[in-house]
């Protein structure tokens, strides 16, 4: 069974219901400009076929509330009453008190959450969730989708919420990544230029089931070392 396949399923066990709205942000690769993008330098990252998937319907409040079928957890918060805890949930929490924080008004809704990206792989799943998340809201609450103002609202719940001080490339990797091409990314303007891959080029991305968490990792340290 697909991930699609796999996120309805899930969705209608426990809805009794189909979804109002699916959907989906990519993983990414990077192939040039590691720690350059708070350096407001340039990267060339690549979008990957693996995502993160929400399947979802709105409610009628201001709660938000998600299932998560790969670590069979559920959480829920209140749009209105966000509280700082530990896991999974801090990013979808990061997302909404980010989005406010930059004047969106939010709908609650709540819905099932599906990765096929594997988690500390380096492979971008947090700022995937972030997107699908940003997407999630843009959907039901009615905003219009910028790439780019989504990807800082994205950096914002890492850097405010999450306490990540990472930069803009994750996240804009997956919202602006096109198929069958890379994007180049000036990190200062976030002005974003699709290139082209050529056809007769493979990539080869190989987990080796090395994990790490960059929240728990020497990231923030790496950064203040390169302000310095």
């Amino acid at each position: 069974m697909d991930a699609l396949a796999k996120l309805i399923q899930g969705f209608q066990r426990r809805f009794k219901e189909a979804p109002s709205a699916i959907v989906r942000a990519p993983g990414r690769i990077n192939l040039i400009g590691g720690h350059t993008d708070y350096n407001e330098g340039f990267v060339l990252p690549i979008a990957i076929e693996q995502a993160v998937w929400i399947a979802l319907r709105p409610r009628d409040d201001h709660q938000l509330a998600l299932y998560s079928l790969d670590l069979r957890r559920s959480a829920h918060g209140d749009l209105n009453k966000l509280v700082r805890r530990k896991g999974w949930f801090e990013y979808p929490k990061g997302m909404a008190w980010a989005l406010q924080e930059a004047g969106y008004e939010l709908r609650g809704w709540e819905g099932v959450v599906a990765g096929e990206i594997p988690m500390g792989a380096g492979l971008g799943s947090s700022a995937a969730l972030e997107m699908a998340v940003g997407y999630a809201f843009a959907t039901i609450s009615e905003f219009e989708w910028s790439p780019s103002k989504m990807a800082r609202v994205g950096q914002q719940a890492e850097n405010g919420w999450v306490g990540l001080q990472s930069g803009v490339m994750d996240q804009l990797a997956s919202a602006a990544g096109q198929a069958d091409h890379a994007v180049l990314i000036d990190c200062r303007s976030l002005e974003t230029t699709p290139v082209p891959l050529p056809p007769q080029l493979a990539l080869v991305v190989m987990d080796t089931t090395t994990r790490r968490g960059l929240a728990e990792s020497a990231y923030n340290e790496r950064r203040e070392q390169s302000e310095a």
